[in-house]
């Protein structure tokens, strides 16, 4: 693993981080509170490359790699959480798996103004009733004619509202369990296709998170994303990468809420000075520092494997779980140095601690991490054996 960055990295970053301080971070306290999707930020980001990190230049995308994506993931998480997940499901989310399992033609219409961000697309995986245990697929695809038609319901979907596209899984053999599951990508406007409703959420409030409904939608053959019966490998595979975003998000959350409380332990006095020169206060911010710097090279390091075509699965795993506890632990800490102000909407670190907390949630949660994680493990000790 190299940790110095190619020129290239450290340019996509640069550039994330200009945009974020100068464009997202005047108006997130603002989006946040009215829980308003930002369309014309969201636009520049496809606009500056940013919507297809590591897609090819020829699909519309930047033609970078995973370690330049979380970079800039971080970067615009620092100032904005919900501007980082948008960004983060349509990269890794949506793009990926159609670059990794599209036909030619699929990713003309599918990747190409997607990658560009001239549209967005969603992930449509969860259901009520199967959350953790993906598996659990009610939703149906049944073969009728030249396609499909999708009866079910998908809840808590990312993007889901402002989506021009949906990449949605379903049960095409009820028999054959995990193995009878297809992917399928579904537009918007799909006779039978239905936002039934956008979530008030805690926190990302500025990314729309939706339920949708499937009641006869017919989609045709060639939009079967994959062969039938591999959609759930293909989940799968797209949620390892998936949370090498989420993990880089939570970094930038962290350090959002890390610098905030830096800058509050200098200014803010008790008993004649700064703050920061109590050494309680000095071992919270020196715990914040150092956790956030594990996350960060746990992050990269995920994110290397991916560009360098090793298995990374336990990796992004490892990166996500740290990285989730340590927005939670950090933004929690961040709080308790400001004081009876870290509980009030005017300082920043309050939302930074609302947004950390469904970083330990999707994509996985903590604890499905863990397993994620054991099981690799113990399959390697048996390979070994």
């Amino acid at each position: 693993m190299h940790l110095d960055l190619t020129q290239e990295q450290a340019m996509i970053q640069q550039m994330a981080r200009d945009f974020a301080e100068k464009e997202v971070r005047p108006i997130a306290e603002a989006i946040d509170r009215e829980a308003h999707f930002p369309r014309e930020t969201v636009a520049r980001m496809g606009e500056l490359g940013f919507m297809g990190i590591a897609v090819p230049e020829g699909y519309g995308g930047s033609g970078s790699d995973a370690v330049a994506y979380t970079l800039a993931v971080e970067e615009i998480a620092r100032a904005c959480a919900s501007h980082a997940v948008i960004m983060s499901v349509n990269n890794s989310l949506y793009c990926d798996p159609v670059l990794a399992h599209g036909t030619e033609e699929q990713k003309a219409r599918f990747l190409t103004p997607y990658a560009s961000g001239k549209k967005i697309g969603c992930f449509a995986l969860t259901e009520p009733e199967a959350g953790s245990d993906a598996s659990n697929q009610t939703t149906l695809a049944r073969a009728e004619g030249d396609g499909y038609v999708l009866d079910g319901r998908k809840v808590f979907v990312t993007n889901g509202r402002e989506a021009s596209a949906a990449l949605v899984f379903a049960q095409t053999d009820r028999a054959a369990g995990r193995r009878g599951i297809t992917a399928f990508l579904v537009e918007k406007g799909t006779p039978g296709f239905t936002v039934v409703k956008t979530e008030d959420k805690l926190g990302i409030r500025a990314s729309d998170t939706a339920e949708l409904l499937f009641e006869r939608c017919r989609v045709p053959a060639n939009n079967r994303l994959g062969a039938v019966g591999q959609g759930f490998k293909i989940a799968l595979a797209t949620l390892d990468g998936g949370r090498i975003g989420i993990a880089a998000q939570a970094v930038g959350i962290a350090t959002a809420a890390y610098e905030a409380a830096v800058a509050y332990a200098r200014e803010r006095k008790s008993f004649g000075v700064p703050i920061g020169q109590h050494q309680m206060v000095q071992w919270m911010l020196a715990d914040m520092a150092t956790t956030i710097e594990a996350a960060r090279l746990l992050t990269r390091r995920a994110a290397w494997r991916k560009d360098s075509g090793a298995t990374y699965g336990a990796e992004a795993a490892m990166a996500k779980l740290f990285a989730a506890e340590t927005a939670m632990r950090v933004t929690t800490d961040a709080i308790q140095v400001h004081g009876g102000y870290g509980f009030i909407k005017e300082y920043q670190v309050e939302r930074h601690f609302r947004d950390a907390k469904i970083t330990q949630i999707y994509e996985g949660t903590s604890q499905i991490q863990k397993l994620v994680i054991a099981r690799r493990l113990l399959g390697a000790v048996a390979q070994v054996a």
